[in-house]
């Protein structure tokens, strides 16, 4: 299998260096380029096949927002958002724009490479951290979720799995069997084609699939 095309963006020398080397020494990468601002970014991007993009927010002449926003256009390649800023806003914007997946810079090489794979292979990622603060806002649809495609026990559920409650915690909460709520998210996740809980949360909560 080829390796996955990585572009790092990012206006700290120290932290573009630092995430190829990370990703350089496996073989299932191969960083293609690396950018100072999202200016930076498309240019290379417009001249080399990208899989995967690392993008930082906050930069000078073009910033993480506006270039996931071309990214996104263009089809230049999918966003990962890797920042030190989580904030509510900032998340929102990047989602709306396109980004495919939102880190914070605080976790193993190991996690950042399996949340590359994962947007690489068509998934929807967010950090634990990032996630729960959308939970700790309160349990809420985005308005592009559309509820009426739902019973009133599918939307229990979904807002259960979009809470980070497991199949057990959904079970006891809805007087329920297990066996009944794997069956019940099984259907949801088909209807929206989706592949997994945390995508169907992700969606929940945004709007975005």
């Amino acid at each position: 299998m080829d390796p996955i095309r990585v572009l790092i963006v990012d206006d700290s020398d120290f932290v573009r260096d630092g995430m190829k080397i990370i990703l350089d020494i496996d073989d299932d990468f191969d960083v293609v380029g690396c950018a100072s601002n999202g200016k930076e970014a498309v240019e290379i991007a417009r001249n080399t096949t990208v899989d995967v993009v690392l993008m930082d927010i906050q930069m000078s002449v073009m910033d993480g927002i506006e270039a996931t926003k071309i990214f996104t256009k263009d089809n230049l390649g999918k966003v990962m958002i890797l920042t030190t800023f989580d904030d509510d806003d900032l998340v929102e914007q990047a989602i709306k724009e396109g980004a495919k997946g939102y880190f914070i810079k605080n976790h193993k090489p190991e996690d950042l490479k399996q949340m590359i794979r994962s947007i690489h292979q068509g998934a929807r990622v967010m950090d634990e951290q990032v996630f729960d603060k959308f939970v700790d806002a309160g349990i809420r649809p985005n308005s592009n979720f559309d509820k009426d495609k739902y019973t009133a026990r599918e939307i229990e559920i979904i807002e259960a799995v979009a809470s980070g409650l497991s199949n057990k915690e959904i079970a006891e909460k809805l007087f329920i069997s297990e066996g009944t709520v794997k069956n019940y998210i099984s259907n949801i996740l088909l209807k929206e084609g989706l592949a997994h809980r945390t995508q169907l949360a992700v969606y929940y909560l945004t709007g975005r699939k």
